[in-house]
């Protein structure tokens, strides 16, 4: 039981990397942000992180053969959507014009799936496990998630004050984070 937990909760903080980094850039973005907001964006993060293994273990039981041919495209989907999103903030952040600087709902719910489909694999490494247990483990992850991405809100939000004064360039900033997430995703 120790090691399903600990397992689950290893798993948990390496799927969180990219939500992590992803939540620094969000909270640059949006220096103002509420806690109720933050722990929106967190749970965002965790419920996605919750639902792709799940999926991934679903399809591995499942259709085995098309989730294997689809796997050569989760880092395609996530570089697009990352830079689609990057190249955004950073047209956002060129642009002259005073805007409130929040997270949309829409962006919020792209960079939740971004930032976990490579969970889907997942789906794999839990294929051994009772519905039960893989249930529980995507639980587990999805926890972890809550708890970086949060980490992360924390430390963006105090970042972004250093830029308060130049918000442009903390919007251009954060676009860049996306894009180097997502290139990262692709490349490795």
């Amino acid at each position: 039981m120790i090691y399903f937990i600990l397992h689950s909760s290893i798993l948990g903080v390496a799927l969180a990397m990219d939500a992590f980094s992803v939540s620094i850039a969000d909270a640059i973005k949006e220096t103002n942000m509420k806690k109720a907001k933050m722990c929106l964006i967190s749970f965002t993060y965790g419920f996605f992180q919750f639902v792709m293994p799940l999926l991934g273990y679903i399809l591995v039981h499942t259709i085995l053969e098309l989730f294997t041919a689809f796997q050569a495209f989760i880092p395609w989907i996530a570089l697009v959507l990352l830079l689609s999103l990057g190249i955004k903030n950073i047209k956002e952040g060129l642009s002259e014009s005073e805007k409130e600087n929040e997270v949309s709902h829409k962006g919020l719910i792209i960079q939740g799936i971004a930032t976990s489909i490579d969970a889907l694999s997942v789906g794999f490494t839990i294929a051994s496990y009772s519905v039960k247990k893989a249930f529980v483990s995507s639980l587990i992850i999805a926890l972890v998630t809550f708890v970086i991405c949060m980490i992360g809100l924390c430390i963006g939000k105090k970042a972004g004050k250093k830029f308060s004064s130049k918000q442009n360039k903390a919007e251009i900033f954060g676009g860049i984070i996306l894009i180097a997430i997502g290139l990262e995703i692709f490349l490795f």
